[in-house]
């Protein structure tokens, strides 16, 4: 099922499954592909469903030489829609995910057919969430991923999910705590330095938007979801109750639904 090309001079590890339009789901940091795997399940039956591990996670690389810009890993993945010969196609992206959604439009607004921003946000990070994003790469190179992923398991999924959900706890930490230190950083180091997608890109969208955002998301609260609601003219809202950051794998039935009937109405 999972795929490797060489793409902008990396090797860029995917799952294309499914036939019909295409369909690319963007994970978030630090995750990899598997993070879709309920969706990819859903999806398949009825879109073309398309996951890559964005550069330096998963099974793709990061560059050898030169310096990675948050742009980079849209271009990645608009370099591989290419050559899989992917004109048109939904993205559907979480948190840093969202983000790279959004710059994915920006980079090419007339082959997104419609957005889905999920637990994400789309302003500059405040001076203090900047010195925390470059601290914490530092951190990383320096004593790797475990750290990090047991402090942070309680805020990427519903704190009281992380004993109720066992399985999805399991993955989510095993996600975090495989993922390359020193990629992680990487992108860490490239997302504080992004552009501020709440005034140069939303209000350029056209296509039908969809955001949506666990009632108990304290990464990217719901009122960051407002924010971007509010910023994009043809959006919609959705709060998924009893989820945290991560509603695809804490309440996946309802999340699938919610998407589902989204893209059936573009």
């Amino acid at each position: 099922m999972e795929k490797s090309l060489i793409v902008n001079g990396i090797n860029i590890n995917y799952v294309d499954t499914g036939e019909g339009e295409a369909i690319v789901l963007i994970h978030g940091h630090p995750f990899d592909h598997t993070m879709w795997q309920p969706q990819i399940e859903a999806f398949s039956g009825k879109y073309r469903v398309i996951v890559p591990d964005l550069r330096g996670y998963g099974k793709s690389s990061l560059p050898v030489t030169g310096k990675t810009t948050f742009a980079d890993y849209a271009t990645d993945i608009i370099l591989l829609l290419d050559v899989l010969g992917v004109s048109t196609f939904h993205v559907a992206g979480l948190s840093m995910g969202g983000q790279l959604a959004m710059e994915c439009f920006r980079q090419a607004p007339s082959r997104i057919k419609s957005l889905i921003l999920a637990d994400t946000f789309a302003g500059l990070d405040t001076p203090e969430a900047k010195k925390a994003r470059n601290d914490g790469a530092d951190r990383m190179e320096r004593e790797g991923m475990g750290g990090y992923a047991n402090e942070s398991i309680h805020k990427m999924i519903k704190a009281e999910h992380v004993t109720t959900m066992p399985d999805v706890a399991a993955h989510v930490m095993r996600m975090m705590t495989s993922t390359n230190p020193k990629a992680a950083a990487t992108a860490m180091r490239a997302r504080s330095a992004r552009i501020d997608y709440l005034r140069e890109v939303l209000p350029q969208i056209t296509v039908p938007v969809l955001v949506v955002v666990g009632r108990q998301d304290e990464f990217t609260p719901v009122a960051k979801a407002e924010e971007m609601h509010a910023a994009i003219p043809n959006s919609k809202l959705v709060v998924i109750e009893d989820a945290g950051h991560m509603p695809n794998l804490e309440r996946p039935e309802e999340f699938n639904g919610i998407v589902m009937k989204f893209l059936a109405g573009v």
